[in-house]
């Protein structure tokens, strides 16, 4: 046997290898590009805004400079930032790039604590700031914005954040453990995921804050203070009570959160003030509950749950399975 052909299995054992880092290197290409792409995009939407919002009203004069920062923040800041992160990817420096805008990434965590107020702000001075009202509108009506609104601009930053995440975590799956910019950009990845997972976590307490005090409103009184720390909203809807003695069943609204569940009926309808509100009947701590799915195991219409308290037993109907299965999922997450 010849050496070259002492060597060929050998070589055909490596050629799988060498095609699957040729694959992991088109893709990351494609990524790359893709990236490179989307952040154009978005810096042209940004500096829309930063144009022909932030630094006219700056020069106008139009709003007080504590309102201008409420409404966009650190508008500027970020638009610089997406300008940088471009001009890298554009020169194919990728890992210096990106490593570079992970320090700013605390601007979009700033931005996503204050885009709540932010709109608010925005809101206000539409109403009562006929100057601006005026402006705003005559700048949405420009080519450039394309019928689009500022209220629809505003959110872009915290629209693009989960596509940074998602962008590079297939970026770091498709590069080799022993690339030299492996570490650099599974670094990028991890700050990236900590600023998502924060303004995530930020947006679910401003959304509980809201329904808790939604439905602090719809109660009849004040007698219940539904805001306690670590609590949050889950669920509501009409169940039927189903009574142990053969008594006539009572449809009732139930408001679930993360510890109790609200028993309520609606107030009488002619009734001048309360009308649409609802008086609470009984409030069930979860913390000694356990449930049980009595009936409503196939893919039947509805079924029955019991509740069983230290001193109180509920049965509980629903005859729409889609909402009989909601309910038993929600209250045994609450439950454990």
């Amino acid at each position: 046997m010849s050496a070259v052909e002492s060597r060929r299995p050998q070589e055909s054992s490596y050629a799988p290898v060498e095609e699957q880092r040729a694959r992991w290197e088109r893709k990351r290409g494609r990524i790359a590009e893709e990236l490179a792409e989307t952040e154009r995009k978005y810096l042209e939407r940004l500096e829309l805004v930063a144009t022909f919002f932030v630094a006219i009203l700056k020069a106008k004069g139009t709003l007080k400079p504590a309102v201008l920062d409420a409404v966009f923040g650190p508008w500027e800041s970020l638009c610089s930032a997406s300008r940088t992160l471009v001009m890298h990817l554009e020169r194919g420096h990728l890992a210096l790039g990106l490593e570079g805008f992970c320090h700013q990434l605390v601007l979009y965590s700033h931005y996503a604590e204050n885009f709540v107020q932010a709109k608010k702000t925005l809101q206000k001075q539409v109403r009562k700031n006929k100057s601006f009202a005026r402006f705003k509108k005559l700048q949405e009506t420009r080519p450039e914005f394309q019928g689009c609104q500022l209220e629809d601009l505003l959110p872009l930053p915290l629209q693009r954040l989960p596509q940074y995440k998602c962008l590079l975590e297939n970026l770091v799956a498709n590069i080799l453990p022993e690339s030299s910019s492996f570490e650099q950009l599974t670094g990028v990845l991890k700050s990236v995921c900590d600023v998502f997972h924060q303004v995530q976590k930020a947006s679910r307490i401003h959304e509980n804050s809201c329904q808790m005090s939604r439905v602090q409103k719809l109660l009849k009184g004040q007698k219940i203070q539904l805001s306690a720390p670590d609590r949050w909203y889950l669920q509501e809807g009409w169940l039927m009570v189903v009574p142990p003695k053969g008594e006539e069943v009572q449809q009732r609204m139930f408001f679930l959160f993360s510890d109790i569940l609200l028993v309520t009926k609606p107030c009488h309808p002619l009734h001048p003030w309360n009308s649409h509100k609802f008086a609470c009947q009984a409030i069930y701590p979860l913390s000694q509950c356990t449930l049980t799915k009595v009936f409503g195991h196939t893919q039947s219409q509805g079924g029955l749950l019991s509740l069983s308290f230290p001193h109180k037993k509920l049965l509980l109907m629903s005859c729409d399975q889609q909402n009989f299965n909601k309910w038993h999922q929600n209250l045994g997450t609450a439950i454990r």
